[in-house]
């Protein structure tokens, strides 16, 4: 899994490509959302329009970096989920505790409504 950084309008957009599988990609997700917090910057956005595939532990890496960012009074929230993480989200009943907007860009909107 790939992971890019873009900073837009008081936000970061993480984007995540390829396949969000758990283990090095979980350490080095965790690692860039502590460098975020500890550079002050704790509005969140998640896009995983290009991810492929995500098993349970890539999930865990979400719900591992919503609880850090919550935990520092920071917010994740998650962007362009395509249709499969979209029903993996449902099924495990996820879809409730994350903040899921159609594209990077309404989620970063979200934060100036705050």
């Amino acid at each position: 899994m790939k992971i890019k950084t873009i900073e837009k309008y008081g936000a970061v957009v993480i984007e995540l490509k390829g396949n969000a599988m758990g283990g090095d990609d979980t350490k080095d997700f965790n690692e860039l959302l502590h460098k975020l917090i500890d550079e002050d910057k704790l509005n969140v956005v998640v896009d995983l329009a290009e991810i492929k595939f995500m098993n349970s532990s890539g999930l865990g890496m979400l719900i591992s970096g919503l609880t850090t960012m919550k935990k520092a009074n920071g917010s994740l929230k998650l962007a362009a989920v395509t249709e499969k993480i979209q029903s993996l989200l449902v099924i495990t009943k996820l879809i409730t505790i994350f903040e899921n907007y159609d594209t990077a860009d309404e989620a970063v909107e979200s934060f100036k409504k705050a």
